[in-house]
């Protein structure tokens, strides 16, 4: 018996052998016939769907390190905030000692109409306890959230109540912002933060640039730092604001895709007025379009530091079970021919993702005479010939450093461990109807709120018990930023995250720069018509 089952092993490998070398055999069906030979010979019970998923995983692994897999739950999460909207109760809300705790409710959602308020904690939804049971993040927004019209019945602890409170709340849409913050930062200055770029960015900027103007907006910063990016036709709606009618904002060109010009169409409603785009190292994809269409037109200035370097353009391809590859398809190109994509290596993940702490300690983000380029990525602005360098990512006009003098360990470990949010929510929370009292508007909390001594040492005695000890000279070193920053929380959590920004905003060294720059004609001026005057070697660092 033994030996009639091992010559029928014996057999099928002859015709599977027979198979694979009658032809040459396509890539696709080398895999179809690998994943075959498993499935019907491995050792042990095979997992074909995991199997698939690496194995898709591993080939995009292959090639640029834009180019991905996501799973179902991974799809939604990476495509959730960029469609603008979800459906839930309208709330945002943080876990604090495992306590499901209410910052603030969306103006006019849900919650607000029941009556639930900041400050207030949800206990329970739909019977379910979320509150005191270590229940993870996730799946806390998986009670709360659902398709829209469905309802959710709430159990609310209130300071000052001694019972909870019953409230039935009908799940509705809930926007996402992707526009942080919109202020005036001076009497002729508006400040626009972007966070991202989604589908309803354009129509929140609109909004935003719609109430500056009533307050005497005559020039314009627009602060992308830290904006990693989103929908390319978000960023050519945005760009096309200050453009003239057929200037180009991007191209594309790939192997596989035709090049494809962006161009405006029809002239822009914000031609007039100075304008700065403010970015940094983690400014990418999007926020560089529109920082290269701006810089690359003559239509602005770009100030902060240079940006990420991603320049591949990926497209979506989704499986009918909800997951998707990203597929890099072709390369973004600024209107003066420059490709925003840094250097990278096929199948080298390490090499990019270290990147950037190779710039830090290169220091690039400290001097810019650290950063080089060669005269082969050499190029002009398209009206004022103004000299401008391709090689990854956008040099800004005006350069300004990193700052780090403030900065500490100890400042470090009290923003990681979590303690300086929780105390800000603590204060809010025992504080909240006497500081509304004394601060009536963010404007009032801005100008006149102190973060008192008192306070600075009850944060330090509850980072202590938390095992992060008192360190003198580092605590002055940092304690007019911690100060800041703990401001800048209270303000966010009585107000808005506008209010953040304005707490902020004085102590950014590259808001400062931009500010200062858009006030100054002669030197705005100088940097749109001459450029930045750089030196160059040679040789790119990459």
């Amino acid at each position: 018996m033994r030996k009639i089952l091992f010559t029928g092993i014996i057999g099928l490998c002859i015709c599977f052998n027979a198979f694979a070398q009658s032809a040459e055999m396509r890539a696709d069906q080398k895999l179809r016939y690998a994943a075959g030979i498993i499935e019907n010979y491995y050792v042990d019970t095979v997992n074909s769907d995991k199997m698939v998923e690496e194995a898709i995983v591993a080939m995009l692994k292959t090639l640029d390190p834009h180019s991905s897999y996501s799973t179902p739950e991974e799809t939604k999460e990476l495509t959730e905030p960029l469609k603008g909207k979800f459906s839930g109760i309208g709330i945002t809300f943080n876990m604090q000692n495992d306590t499901l705790y209410v910052l603030q409710t969306v103006a006019n959602g849900p919650c607000e109409k029941v009556g639930i308020v900041a400050g207030d904690r949800i206990i329970s939804a739909n019977d379910t306890i979320i509150s005191g049971v270590k229940m993870k993040n996730n799946d806390v927004i998986k009670r709360l959230r659902g398709p829209k019209g469905t309802t959710v019945d709430l159990k609310v602890k209130r300071k000052g109540k001694p019972e909870l409170l019953s409230f039935r709340v009908v799940r509705e849409e809930i926007p996402i912002y992707s526009v942080d913050a919109a202020y005036m930062a001076d009497n002729t200055t508006g400040y626009i933060r972007i966070s991202r770029f989604a589908e309803e960015t354009d129509e929140e900027f609109k909004s935003a640039i719609k109430d500056l103007k009533k307050e005497g907006m005559k020039n314009l910063i627009i602060d992308l730092q830290d904006n990693g990016g989103g929908y390319l036709g978000t960023a050519y709606q945005l760009a096309s604001h200050f453009l003239n009618n057929n200037d180009l904002v991007v191209y594309t060109e790939g192997l596989n895709s035709s090049p494809y010009y962006f161009r405006t169409e029809g002239n822009g409603d914000l031609r007039n007025g100075k304008v700065i785009i403010l970015v940094n190292q983690y400014s990418a994809s999007a926020s560089e379009i529109v920082a290269g269409a701006i810089q690359d037109n003559d239509r602005g200035l770009v100030v902060g530091r240079r940006t990420f370097g991603k320049g591949l353009v990926q497209r979506p391809f989704p499986f009918p079970d909800g997951s998707m590859i990203r597929l890099t398809i072709s390369r973004y190109h600024t209107p003066s021919g420059r490709c925003i994509q840094k250097p990278y290596t096929l199948g080298d993940e390490e090499e990019y993702r270290d990147d950037m702490m190779n710039r830090y300690e290169a220091g690039e983000f400290m001097n810019e005479d650290s950063i080089h380029f060669a005269d082969s990525l050499k190029y002009t602005t398209l009206k004022n010939k103004r000299i401008v360098y391709g090689g990854g990512g956008i040099m800004p006009d005006k350069f300004v450093p990193i700052d780090t003098t403030e900065n500490s360990e100890y400042y470090r470990r009290m923003i990681g461990s979590g303690n300086l949010h929780k105390y800000c929510l603590n204060y809010v929370d025992e504080n909240r109807s006497k500081l509304k009292k004394d601060y009536p508007n963010d404007d009032d909390f801005v100008k006149k709120f102190n973060v008192s001594e008192d306070m600075m040492k009850e944060f330090i005695a509850q980072c202590e018990k938390d095992s992060i000890k008192y360190n003198e000279e580092q605590y002055r070193r940092s304690e007019n930023l911690i100060k800041v920053v703990i401001k800048a929380n209270i303000a966010s959590d009585l107000y808005s995250s506008k209010s953040f920004y304005k707490v902020l905003n004085p102590q950014d060294n590259v808001f400062k720069a931009a500010l200062e720059l858009i006030n100054n004609d002669e030197e705005y001026n100088r940097l749109l018509l001459e450029g930045n005057k750089r030196e160059n070697s040679n040789s790119i660092k990459k």
